[in-house]
């Protein structure tokens, strides 16, 4: 029999709703809905789709291949997934890599100091094409960068906008952002893909199976659904903690966290997202999360990946006993599974097998998929984050307001 991929436990206090039978009806209609749309190309499961098809031909960025360091520029789920991507197979990339998602000063001024920044390639990412930080980054970057159609490419809509003028006026090849996939949503499509093909990565290999993934899957996906169902219609939860012991996870969970939070955070609903990094965080957060407040529903990342680390040998045998780093960390992981049992602390468990395109690309399609159809059962729409327009609205005002005085 075929090892799993991914593993699953969950733990959760008994309830009438996490065993009805309306509900995993609901669900397993919801999933339905998903395989149908994987062919249907004005929605964004069709990006999980093997027979997706770029908007370009993949030979076209053959001259960008060349580049040894690449600097990716992007905010949120523009840069999220590609990002995630890079820090998880970190190992098989042989590129130096930058991302700069953030109005990270000390970051811009350092990549401003890189030497022979003319023979880098620049990955520009925005939805709309008129991100505010995406343009102060670039406009900080000019001089040193000399954005050209050599070394530049850029994402984006195929509307008239800030990123797409500055792009033609240079003659910049332009790949289209597809309208109907927003940010957190578009690690599939041409967003995720380019930068990762760039990286050197098997792009066909991030959403193989997956197809097969939701259908194989979908009994664990629904049992799943019916217990965070639960978890989000309590009144005693109104925190996530996505808690990982599998090391270079870490920018994941910021996808993660923007795809939760974003996706769900409506009409007074949602739980807050909160990343927790370990073993680090035994030694802060640990003490709250076992015997503080019980109004946290925690997922656990790991990996059951077999490492080939060196025993730490004769030192600290006494405490050690010869385990080495990977071991350690396994061993914290299943005492907290086993204290949170024993406190009957609600839990997701989620251990991944190995560390390739493949795996990574089911973690994402299982997230979003969870997300969405948890969406539709609190009747909200996944797809927006109108709160954060009308920030991004006020923000041009102020800055306008601010340059008049």
């Amino acid at each position: 029999m075929k090892k799993k991929s991914i593993n699953f436990e969950r733990s959760l206090p008994n309830s009438n709703l996490i065993n009805s039978v309306k509900l995993k009806k609901n669900f397993e209609k919801s999933l339905a809905e998903v395989r149908k749309n994987l062919k249907n190309k004005k929605n964004l499961f069709e990006s999980f789709s093997k027979d997706f098809k770029l908007n370009f031909k993949l030979k076209e960025l053959d001259k960008f291949k060349k580049f040894q360091r690449i600097i990716v520029i992007g905010l949120g789920g523009s840069i999220l997934g590609a990002e995630s991507i890079h820090h998880f197979l970190k190992s098989k990339i042989k590129k130096e890599v930058t991302f700069i998602d953030n109005l990270n000063t000390d970051l811009i001024e350092k990549v401003n100091n890189f030497k022979n920044l003319k023979k880098t390639l620049f990955i520009l990412i925005s939805k709309s094409g008129n991100t505010l930080e995406l343009l102060s980054i670039v406009n900080a970057l000019k001089e040193k960068a000399k954005f050209n159609k050599d070394n530049t490419l850029v994402i984006t809509s195929d509307k008239k906008n800030q990123i797409n003028t500055f792009a033609k006026k240079l003659n910049i090849k332009i790949i289209t952002h597809r309208s109907h996939i927003g940010g957190r949503y578009s690690v599939f499509s041409e967003t995720g893909l380019i930068p990762c093909y760039l990286l050197g990565l098997n792009i066909k290999n991030l959403k193989k199976n997956i197809r097969d993934y939701i259908q194989n899957e979908k009994t664990i996906l629904i049992e799943n659904l019916k217990n965070l169902s639960f978890i989000y219609s309590s009144q005693k939860i109104n925190s996530l903690v996505l808690l990982s012991y599998c090391p270079g996870l870490e920018y994941f969970l910021l996808w993660c966290q923007q795809l939760i939070a974003e996706s769900l955070g409506k009409n007074g609903k949602g739980l807050i997202p909160i990343i927790s990094i370990c073993p680090r965080d035994h030694h802060s957060l640990l003490q709250l999360y076992l015997d503080g407040p019980r109004d946290k529903f925690f997922y656990i990342f790991s990996s059951s990946e077999k490492k080939k680390n060196k025993k730490n040998g004769e030192l600290f045998k006494t405490v050690l006993n010869n385990a080495n780093n990977y071991e350690v960390l396994n061993c914290q992981k299943n005492s907290i599974i086993s204290l949170f049992k024993e406190k009957k602390i609600p839990f997701l468990s989620i251990s991944l097998n190995n560390r390739n395109e493949e795996i990574i690309g089911k973690l994402f399609s299982y997230f979003i998929l969870e997300t969405v159809c948890i969406a539709e059962r609190l009747k909200l729409n996944p797809y927006n984050q109108p709160a954060v327009e009308k920030i991004k609205i006020l923000t041009k005002n102020n800055l306008f307001k601010s340059n008049r005085k």
